[in-house]
Protein backbone atom coordinates (compact mmCIF):
# COMPACT_ATOMS: atom_id res chain seq x y z
CA UNK A 1 0.00 0.00 0.00
CA UNK A 2 1.33 3.43 -0.70
CA UNK A 3 1.53 6.57 1.37
CA UNK A 4 -0.92 8.19 -0.03
CA UNK A 5 -3.24 5.03 0.03
CA UNK A 6 -1.89 4.30 3.70
CA UNK A 7 -3.09 8.12 4.68
CA UNK A 8 -6.15 7.88 3.28
CA UNK A 9 -6.92 4.57 4.75
CA UNK A 10 -6.50 6.43 8.24
CA UNK A 11 -9.07 9.36 7.15
CA UNK A 12 -11.59 6.68 5.93
CA UNK A 13 -11.12 5.17 9.47
CA UNK A 14 -11.33 8.45 11.55
CA UNK A 15 -14.42 9.19 9.56
CA UNK A 16 -15.92 5.87 10.30
CA UNK A 17 -14.62 5.71 14.24
CA UNK A 18 -14.14 9.23 15.78
CA UNK A 19 -18.17 11.17 14.96
CA UNK A 20 -19.90 8.02 15.32
CA UNK A 21 -18.23 7.53 19.03
CA UNK A 22 -18.47 11.15 19.57
CA UNK A 23 -22.32 11.23 18.74
CA UNK A 24 -23.16 8.51 20.79
CA UNK A 25 -20.80 9.76 23.79
CA UNK A 26 -22.83 13.25 23.15
CA UNK A 27 -26.36 11.85 23.28
CA UNK A 28 -25.25 9.88 26.62
CA UNK A 29 -24.29 13.32 28.35
CA UNK A 30 -27.63 15.04 27.04
CA UNK A 31 -29.94 11.78 28.00
CA UNK A 32 -28.10 12.06 31.50
CA UNK A 33 -28.18 15.84 32.08
CA UNK A 34 -31.72 15.95 30.55
CA UNK A 35 -33.89 12.78 31.90
CA UNK A 36 -31.76 12.72 35.81
CA UNK A 37 -31.38 16.89 36.19
CA UNK A 38 -33.52 17.96 33.71
CA UNK A 39 -31.46 20.31 32.29
CA UNK A 40 -31.43 21.55 28.99
CA UNK A 41 -28.65 21.46 26.61
CA UNK A 42 -27.72 25.04 26.57
CA UNK A 43 -28.26 24.94 30.50
CA UNK A 44 -25.73 21.89 30.72
CA UNK A 45 -23.32 23.87 27.79
CA UNK A 46 -23.73 26.68 30.11
CA UNK A 47 -22.49 24.81 33.08
CA UNK A 48 -19.40 23.31 31.36
CA UNK A 49 -18.34 26.48 30.41
CA UNK A 50 -18.46 28.12 33.31
CA UNK A 51 -16.58 25.42 35.44
CA UNK A 52 -14.11 25.49 32.64
CA UNK A 53 -13.49 29.74 33.46
CA UNK A 54 -15.68 30.94 31.06
CA UNK A 55 -17.48 33.43 33.72
CA UNK A 56 -19.59 35.88 32.00
CA UNK A 57 -22.80 35.92 29.73
CA UNK A 58 -20.78 38.12 27.15
CA UNK A 59 -18.27 35.60 27.18
CA UNK A 60 -20.15 32.49 27.26
CA UNK A 61 -22.52 34.06 24.31
CA UNK A 62 -19.13 34.65 22.18
CA UNK A 63 -17.62 30.69 23.01
CA UNK A 64 -20.89 29.15 21.94
CA UNK A 65 -21.98 31.43 19.16
CA UNK A 66 -24.70 32.00 21.06
CA UNK A 67 -26.75 35.29 21.37
CA UNK A 68 -26.51 36.81 24.65
CA UNK A 69 -30.00 36.73 25.35
CA UNK A 70 -29.99 33.06 24.92
CA UNK A 71 -27.01 32.44 27.16
CA UNK A 72 -28.95 34.92 29.62
CA UNK A 73 -31.85 32.88 29.75
CA UNK A 74 -30.61 30.04 30.23
CA UNK A 75 -27.96 31.45 32.88
CA UNK A 76 -31.03 33.05 34.85
CA UNK A 77 -32.80 29.87 34.79
CA UNK A 78 -29.48 27.95 36.45
CA UNK A 79 -29.23 31.41 38.72
CA UNK A 80 -32.81 30.00 39.61
CA UNK A 81 -32.24 26.58 40.03
CA UNK A 82 -29.37 26.83 42.29
CA UNK A 83 -26.93 25.91 40.05
CA UNK A 84 -25.21 28.48 39.41
CA UNK A 85 -24.31 32.20 41.48
CA UNK A 86 -23.84 35.60 40.08
CA UNK A 87 -21.21 37.78 42.11
CA UNK A 88 -20.20 41.43 42.20
CA UNK A 89 -16.80 42.58 40.41
CA UNK A 90 -15.82 45.61 43.27
CA UNK A 91 -13.94 47.16 40.19
CA UNK A 92 -16.44 47.14 37.48
CA UNK A 93 -19.80 47.48 38.80
CA UNK A 94 -20.75 46.23 34.81
CA UNK A 95 -19.03 43.29 35.12
CA UNK A 96 -21.05 39.75 36.65
CA UNK A 97 -18.93 37.71 37.55
CA UNK A 98 -20.28 33.54 36.80
CA UNK A 99 -19.64 30.91 39.17
CA UNK A 100 -21.07 27.41 39.98
CA UNK A 101 -22.45 26.29 43.20
CA UNK A 102 -21.76 23.44 45.64
CA UNK A 103 -24.91 21.80 43.93
CA UNK A 104 -24.10 23.31 40.23
CA UNK A 105 -20.79 21.04 40.60
CA UNK A 106 -22.24 18.37 42.38
CA UNK A 107 -24.37 18.13 39.15
CA UNK A 108 -21.26 18.32 36.51
CA UNK A 109 -19.66 15.60 38.35
CA UNK A 110 -22.42 12.94 38.42
CA UNK A 111 -23.58 13.75 34.45
CA UNK A 112 -19.66 13.22 33.76
CA UNK A 113 -19.44 10.08 36.35
CA UNK A 114 -22.49 8.63 34.87
CA UNK A 115 -20.95 9.26 31.29
CA UNK A 116 -17.85 7.60 32.35
CA UNK A 117 -19.74 4.23 33.39
CA UNK A 118 -21.70 4.20 30.35
CA UNK A 119 -17.73 4.33 28.52
CA UNK A 120 -16.54 1.78 31.04
CA UNK A 121 -18.97 -0.44 29.76
CA UNK A 122 -18.28 -0.18 26.19
CA UNK A 123 -14.64 -0.71 26.76
CA UNK A 124 -14.95 -3.35 28.65
CA UNK A 125 -15.41 -5.34 25.52
CA UNK A 126 -12.20 -4.98 24.63
CA UNK A 127 -9.37 -7.06 26.09
CA UNK A 128 -6.88 -5.50 28.13
CA UNK A 129 -4.83 -5.87 24.76
CA UNK A 130 -7.04 -4.22 22.78
CA UNK A 131 -7.41 -1.46 25.42
CA UNK A 132 -3.64 -0.84 25.60
CA UNK A 133 -3.74 -0.79 21.95
CA UNK A 134 -6.61 1.92 22.13
CA UNK A 135 -5.24 4.26 24.26
CA UNK A 136 -1.77 4.12 22.52
CA UNK A 137 -4.21 5.10 19.34
CA UNK A 138 -5.84 7.88 20.93
CA UNK A 139 -1.93 9.39 22.49
CA UNK A 140 -1.38 9.20 18.20
CA UNK A 141 -4.52 10.75 17.34
CA UNK A 142 -4.11 13.66 20.17
CA UNK A 143 -0.38 14.22 18.65
CA UNK A 144 -2.06 14.87 15.44
CA UNK A 145 -4.35 17.47 16.90
CA UNK A 146 -2.89 19.06 19.32
CA UNK A 147 -0.47 22.30 18.22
Amino acid sequence: MSEQETLQAAIDKFWDTIPPAWHATRATIRRVAAEQFNLTVEQFQVLRRIRRGIASVSALAESSGTSRSAVSKAVDSLVNKGLVSRSQDPNDRRNIPLSLTVEGQRILTAIYQETEQWLAGKFSRLTSREISRLTDAMDVLQKAFVE
